[in-house]
């Protein structure tokens, strides 16, 4: 915890509305009360000397020294206990927890899907899974957990919070556009606080529910719902760890500039860069990677963010990442105006109302640059070539996703800039792709090989909020029962 005479990290609105919180106090929150998403009042700093000790840090002693600098209203042991169990050999199945693979000089893949389920959500999903049932335990009442995953959210989630007492898990996922993978993960657990709800629709409608609900104070209240989606703070929080991980596996001092190439669907991946890059961190460009449904490569091209309708939302081969209205691009844009409150509230209005909003004639797209970002956008055939030219010239198996960020950081690579490709899920998840692409089947984890041949327990309900408050409330006991 931070002295006396320090400041306290509190965290406001996107939308400029409320007071500002304490991190335990927007822990659980989904939205802020005026609609708008939780950030730092300011990001902290980190100094060139405390940069160079970061560097000797193991994972674990690394990420306390990032996550004390937003969370300092847990008591420092009790901190760096959450932290210590979370990120382990035993749950990552190496001791680097985010190991690099060193493709060609210069050319890098990080690994993030080492976790339980495979997928880089693990990282965040682990410590926000104690962090969760710590704060459960100490304010003394039970926690239901609301959620939407494209796939890989999901079951990071119900993996991290299965068993844990006094907790419930309700995902919603889109009725059968994940991968079979993914959906056996989720589906298959029997554990009796997880419940999986299918709705018929694309992940964005089965946002937008997670969204109304959190918006509805009185149901939430009554029910205690918290989120764990990336519209949870601490979900980004957690994954700025592993950009400074992989910073120092590829650099030798503390000044060089690097390069990450991120494939984006909901922004959160990427955005925890920015926030690293905001602190400090020497990263040079976030390079954003997005397959058909290419909105956020649209903005970073000609400053129009338009969204989709659900009809329009393709079903890809890299499904995670088939998403039309990226939550956490909210908390960008916010910093991207100045951060003026007003502005935001204005923009989401325009999105609510005409679907799309532009900054193309304003002097917010030009600060674009300066902060980093470049984009790219990748198909189906793109993914199998890429695919194909890392295995026959690097003897690595990428997934779809991963392939998507390869193939546009390839092109936007520099010479002399080391370029940081991460690794978003391994390529057992998506293995149809993978034997449309290779002529053979992924290697699969011991103890996942009959995954899809389990049972699988789920609800499947329209895209309706009522009809997922229902779900909810059939199973919970209301506050003021």
């Amino acid at each position: 915890m931070r002295g006396n005479d320090e400041p306290k990290m509190l965290y406001i609105s996107t939308r400029g509305g409320g007071e500002p919180q304490r991190f335990t106090d927007i822990l659980l929150e989904g939205l802020a009360p005026d609609g708008g998403l939780y950030l730092p009042e300011a990001y902290p700093r980190v100094p060139d000397a405390e940069l160079s000790a970061m560097r000797a840090m193991g994972y674990s002693e690394l990420a306390y020294a990032v996550l004390s600098r937003f969370i300092d209203d847990i008591p420092t042991a009790d901190l760096r206990a959450l932290v210590e169990r979370s990120y382990t050999a035993a749950v990552f199945r190496s001791d680097e927890i985010t190991p690099v693979k060193t493709l060609a000089p210069g050319l890098h893949l990080l690994g993030l899907a080492n976790g339980p389920t495979l997928a880089f959500k693990d990282l965040a999903m682990q410590f926000l899974g104690g962090l969760f049932e710590y704060v459960r335990a100490k304010r003394g009442e039970e926690l239901n957990i609301l959620g939407a995953t494209s796939g890989d959210t999901g079951s990071a989630a119900e993996y991290a919070l299965r068993g844990r007492r006094g907790i419930r898990v309700f995902m919603l996922s889109p009725h059968r556009r994940m991968s079979s993978f993914q959906t056996a993960q989720m589906f298959s657990l029997a554990d009796p606080n997880i419940f999986n709800i299918a709705v018929r629709g694309v992940f964005d409608d089965c946002q937008d529910i997670v969204k109304a609900v959190s918006n509805d104070a009185q149901f939430k209240s009554r029910y205690r719902i918290g989120t764990v989606n990336s519209i949870n703070w601490a979900r980004v929080a957690a994954q700025i760890v592993y950009y400074f991980k992989g910073y120092f596996a590829v650099t030798r001092s503390d000044s060089e500039p690097v390069d990450f190439a991120v494939p984006s669907g909901n922004f959160g991946n990427i955005y925890a860069g920015f926030i690293a890059r905001s602190m400090g961190l020497p990263i040079r460009r976030l390079i954003l990677a997005s397959n058909e449904n290419n909105v956020l490569d649209e903005f970073f091209r000609t400053g129009r963010y338009r969204a989709r309708k659900s009809s329009e939302v393709l079903a890809t081969s890299s499904p995670s990442m088939d998403i039309s209205r990226a939550s956490n691009f909210e908390r960008y844009v916010y910093d991207l105006v100045g951060r003026d409150g007003a502005k935001v509230k204005e923009f989401w209005s325009q999105l609510d109302t005409k679907g799309e909003f532009d900054l193309s004639r304003t002097g917010y797209f030009a600060r674009v640059p300066e902060t980093g970002f470049v984009s790219g956008s990748s198909t189906h055939q793109d993914r199998l070539d890429t695919i194909r030219q890392v295995w026959r010239d690097y003897g690595v198996m990428i997934d779809t996703h991963t392939a998507d960020g390869v193939k546009v950081g390839l092109e936007h690579r520099s010479p002399g800039v080391p370029l940081v490709c991460l690794e978003t899920a391994l390529p057992v998840k998506f293995d149809a792709a993978i034997r449309e692409a290779l002529g053979r089947d992924p290697d699969r984890p011991a103890g996942l090989e009959n995954l899809e041949s389990l049972p699988q327990r789920f609800e499947v309900v329209d895209a309706d909020v009522q009809a997922v408050k229902a779900c909810i409330a059939a199973r919970c006991p209301a506050m003021d029962a």
